[in-house]
């Protein structure tokens, strides 16, 4: 029980999932404070709003939409160029140190097929002229 919640932990998707949680819960603050003060004037001049989300188009609130899609791409990019990228890189460089080289792709089921019959041709055409 417990070998099965050891495996559990350490997939990669689990360990990249609470990485991203706890990096984009930790640069919340800093995106948004980023956001208000040098995105939501910016944009907003285009609005003649205030702020970004004060921004409307008819009765929409636009820019409500607009700022919560511009703190996730920051909070992406963040998570990704600083977390994801340099870790994919150093098990790379650790796995190459070991011998371990990357997996090759699998046959697959039609290029076991195209073989099976290129040889069943070949059982069928007899043993080679000479």
């Amino acid at each position: 029980m417990l070998d099965g919640f050891k495996k559990f932990l350490l997939r990669g998707n689990v360990v990249e999932l609470a990485t991203a949680v706890v990096i984009g819960t930790a640069f919340t603050g800093i995106v948004t404070a980023f956001t208000e003060a040098i995105i939501n004037p910016l944009l907003a001049m285009a609005f003649d709003a205030d702020a970004l989300s004060d921004a409307t188009v008819g009765p929409f609130r636009i820019g409500l939409l607009l700022a919560a899609m511009i703190n996730f791409l920051i909070i992406a990019a963040v998570v990704y160029f600083v977390l994801i990228f340099p870790m994919a890189k150093l098990k790379e460089r650790m796995d190459r140190r070991r011998g371990i080289q990357p997996d090759e792709p699998a046959e697959t089921d039609v290029e076991v097929l195209q073989d099976i019959r290129e040889l069943l041709r070949a059982q069928q055409a007899g043993p080679p002229r000479t």
